[in-house]
């Protein structure tokens, strides 16, 4: 019988969500699952010292290495099988993962996109693009997602949503810091507690 559900965080950058998780992990929140691998497509990421300050094993599989996207995917799959990984959180990982990756991990990868969806999401509204366009719409209303992912970027079901006000004279570098404290860091390890919560009671 399981006692915890295995997650693997996918990143590409700083980790400022992987450490949400991190934080969320030591303080008791995420209690149904444990990070147990954190894997980037970027050597330099600095997520990956993050994790080994935390003591979390790490990975770095680059695109580059392998001939396909094809290839890849398999790698990683072969990786998260022989660490028995139940589920994956991709915390800013700037890579689309095919159908046939999608597929196979069905409603065991979820992603947190920085809009509520429907709105500013799916191919090319990535990092500050997403923020640059709610500013240009004149939103009063931003925030973030939790979705479950499948082969249309930012298009799986939602799992949870936290509103964030727009304020009079905001930058998308200041809108981007105020959803991230105030919607992204919250929802993200909720989200991961309660899917690990029903894989173990599934």
């Amino acid at each position: 019988m399981l006692t915890k559900i295995k997650i693997a965080v996918f990143v590409s950058g700083g980790g400022t969500n992987l450490q949400a998780l991190i934080d969320a992990e030591k303080r008791g929140e995420i209690k149904s699952g444990t990070i147990a691998l954190v894997l980037s497509d970027k050597p330099q990421a600095y997520a990956l010292e993050r994790a080994k300050n935390a003591g979390i094993p790490t990975a770095v599989l680059e695109r580059k290495a392998f001939a396909s996207q094809g290839e890849y995917e398999d790698a990683i799959a072969a990786l998260l099988k022989e660490k028995g990984i139940g589920l994956i959180v991709l915390a800013s990982f700037m890579r689309i993962l095919g159908e046939n990756f999608t597929k196979r991990f069905d409603r065991r990868i979820i992603n947190v996109h920085p809009s509520l969806i429907p709105s500013f999401c799916g191919e090319g509204f990535y990092g500050l693009k997403v923020h640059e366009a709610a500013l240009e719409k004149g939103v009063k209303v931003t925030g973030a997602t939790v979705h479950f992912v499948n082969e249309i970027p930012d298009g799986g079901e939602i799992i949870m949503q936290k509103a964030v006000c727009v304020r009079p004279g905001d930058t998308p570098e200041v809108l981007q810091k105020r959803v991230m404290q105030e919607a992204e860091w919250i929802i993200l390890p909720q989200a991961t507690e309660y899917v690990c919560n029903q894989m173990l009671n599934n």
